[in-house]
């Protein structure tokens, strides 16, 4: 078994739930502040008809922050089926979880023999393929694209690395955690994309890139980051 560092999918539901709260949050605190001006009897009328558009504002966040919030929960447990799946891997093998890279999370760093990969994990419903080097979601475009993201995430991881010493490459890699990604492996310029079911089996194909006392090394390198 593969060793775990992290929770997976802690700052997903972390994340999730401040960023898409906080407009309700706020509605709370105008709510007190307004009924607060009305009953001492400081423009009423005025912080009436706030206090009416705060009530509207506060519904309309709720809708919207439990729909986001809900989203985001769907992503963390796809990365926590993923962790799952890599929890197998040998245990030469260490797997750190929501890895701080220039400030931001990956979803997943492994160091193990056949080098390091940086994974960013995708719960997709819907039937993923790749159209002119393009990753479509039952035939559409995705909101932001998810290999833009993955190499964002791989250099981010890469820098972190440099900064702390060590000066190899690292694989940026696009996992669906639904095993809807109909090819189940491509590779698409420096991205390889893989469903979760095959993601341990491709890695342990690789040939070995990291010595053992080098990928001691880099694990104590990550293991203080």
């Amino acid at each position: 078994m593969a060793v775990q560092h992290g929770i997976p999918g802690e700052w997903a539901r972390v994340r999730g739930t401040v960023l898409s709260l906080w407009p309700l949050f706020l509605s709370f605190i105008l709510l007190g502040a307004f009924a607060a001006a009305a009953l001492l009897g400081r423009a009423t009328f005025l912080f009436a008809g706030l206090f009416l558009a705060s009530l509207v504002f506060m519904s309309l966040s709720w809708r919207r922050g439990v729909r986001r919030v809900a989203s985001f929960f769907v992503g963390a447990r796809g990365e926590e089926r993923v962790a799952g799946v890599l929890a197998t891997l040998p245990e030469t093998y260490h797997v750190f979880h929501d890895f701080v890279a220039d400030g931001h999370p990956v979803d997943h760093v492994v160091l193990g023999p056949a080098g390091v990969f940086a994974i960013e994990t995708k719960n997709w419903r819907g039937k993923v393929t790749i159209e002119d080097g393009h990753v479509l979601v039952d035939g559409h475009l995705a909101d932001r694209s998810p290999l833009q993201q993955t190499l964002r995430e791989g250099d981010a991881v890469q820098r972190e690395l440099e900064k702390a010493g060590w000066k190899g490459s690292v694989q940026p890699v696009l996992c669906f955690a639904s095993d809807t990604f109909g090819a189940g492996h491509a590779v698409v310029g420096r991205v390889e994309l893989v469903n979760a079911r095959d993601l341990t089996g491709w890695v342990q194909t690789l040939p070995e890139a990291l010595a053992p006392n080098e990928l001691e090394r880099l694990i104590q390198l990550v293991s203080v980051h």
